[in-house]
């Protein structure tokens, strides 16, 4: 390229964002920057006390800055984010992949001036993240996870102890935190060891029968053993009661969210499964999630109430982030990752991802490949041909389609069944099989007997 070919294009090369600022986040320290037409000493370093951090938006204010970039550095950026934002700033967040694929970095400048000159010039996406309403929902609910987590680990001690004294409670009942279950275990830290005693407290909708729970409960009884299991059963009952702190918090973000949303046209559908799911919160969720999205998403088979209600605290309630189904499941990493050279596909893997919401699709796939839907048939029929992990992906992906569907365009989903997905499945393969023979000067003819057989002729 000529030198004049060269300076044209710089010049044709305007600014997207003429003032923008970029802050490089550390633990101790974030270094800012702004342009050097700005200030005539674009860089400065702030501490991460808040009152550091008030400074930095005092000199972003003073020199007319709109719109900062910042890279998602640990949790470090979380504070300066909100701070910012609460002081009206557009503030962005971006991956550091994408700063590092652009070329044409200098040596000599700072991690915060380069994230500048790219953010001033429109070369960085920000990543997702949701309205504040939506980010506090998310946050209770990643927080009620853990807990959930936390006390998962505890229900194992409560295991050990029991085993470790020969009570087989948790082999003749399929959850020991049932009602069954914590009744009796409540019954042994209080002292009683009579398993005649201790089998009364089975309830009646047990499928063990009232001579096999007072069978497994005869065991060793050792001091210490009853210890661990005592303090196994108080750490598990404090999550609980954590739980449903979260449960409170949550459902009032729910009821601030449906004062602001339009009301549903629609009537809620008749719920599909009438049980209540386990670690499911104490309210209502499909109502709820009703209420605020004007769509039941709990009739895409693979997402009950509490799984939807988790990607919708990790998507948002509109995607209107994302503008087609193709971008959303791009972003969840579940479409191919296409590397084409010379028109040749080299590699159609999907990226490797930590996206929470990515994880609850994989979850409800593996869930729908045992129904007897057409979802179902996709997985199964996926699955025998390329393996079960391909065949999560895949399934994932169309129920992201349908998530996607549902809030963006307001579709009302029907499973048209298995059968139906087998029917069209054949019809595709007799296509083929029909493309193929003509294309060889054959034509396919169904057998005499009326069967799946074909002849060629």
């Amino acid at each position: 390229m000529s030198d004049s070919k060269r300076s044209r294009s710089q010049r044709n090369l305007s600014p997207v964002h003429p003032a923008a600022a970029a802050i490089d986040i550390g633990a101790t320290i974030h270094v800012a920057a702004v342009g050097p037409d700005r200030d005539k000493e674009p860089v400065r370093t702030f501490q991460t006390f808040t009152d550091d951090l008030h400074r930095l938006a005092d000199w972003f204010t003073a020199y007319g800055i709109k719109t900062i970039v910042m890279e998602s550095t640990g949790v470090y950026w979380i504070p300066v984010y909100e701070i910012l934002e609460q002081r009206g700033f557009e503030v962005l967040v971006v991956n550091a992949r994408d700063a590092k694929h652009v070329p044409g970095r200098k040596t000599d400048v700072s991690d915060a001036q380069w994230l500048q000159r790219l953010h001033e010039y429109g070369l960085l996406r920000a990543s997702f993240r949701p309205q504040a309403e939506m980010a506090g929902l998310r946050a209770y609910l990643r927080q009620r996870e853990r807990l959930l987590d936390y006390a998962a680990a505890h229900i194992q001690h409560m295991q050990k102890a029991l085993t470790q004294m020969n009570l087989q409670l948790h082999h003749v009942i399929s959850d020991i935190t049932g009602v069954t279950g914590m009744q009796i275990i409540r019954a042994i830290v209080a002292g009683e060891r009579d398993p005649d005693v201790l089998a009364s407290y089975r309830d009646r909708r047990c499928h063990a029968s009232a001579e096999t729970v007072r069978q497994a409960l005869v065991g060793n009884d050792r001091e210490e053993h009853i210890f661990a299991l005592t303090q196994a059963l108080e750490l598990y009952e404090v999550y609980q009661t954590k739980v449903l702190a979260c449960d409170e918090k949550i459902e009032a973000i729910l009821k601030r969210l449906k004062q602001s949303a339009a009301p549903p046209i629609n009537k809620l559908p008749v719920a599909r499964h009438r049980t209540r799911q386990p670690n499911a919160p104490a309210f209502e969720v499909r109502d709820a999630l009703h209420a605020i999205l004007g769509v039941d998403l709990t009739q895409i088979h693979g997402l009950g109430p509490y799984l939807a209600l988790k990607l919708v605290g990790e998507c948002g309630a509109n995607l209107a982030a994302w503008p087609s189904a193709k971008h959303f499941t791009s972003w969840l990493a579940l479409a191919p990752h296409n590397k084409i050279s010379g028109g040749k596909v080299l590699s159609s893997r999907t990226r490797r991802t930590s996206n929470r919401a990515a994880s609850l699709l994989r979850l409800a796939a593996i869930a729908v490949g045992r129904t007897d839907t057409a979802l179902g048939a996709f997985y199964r029929r996926l699955s025998a041909r390329v393996g079960k992990a391909k065949a999560i992906t895949a399934t994932a992906r169309k129920i992201a389609v349908l998530f996607y569907n549902s809030l963006r365009h307001g579709m009302a989903y029907a499973d048209p069944g298995a059968g139906y997905y087998e029917d069209r499945y054949r019809q595709r393969v007799l296509s083929n099989l029909q493309r193929r023979a003509k294309s060889l000067g054959f034509v396919l003819q169904q057998a005499e007997s009326g069967g799946a057989q074909a002849g060629v002729s």
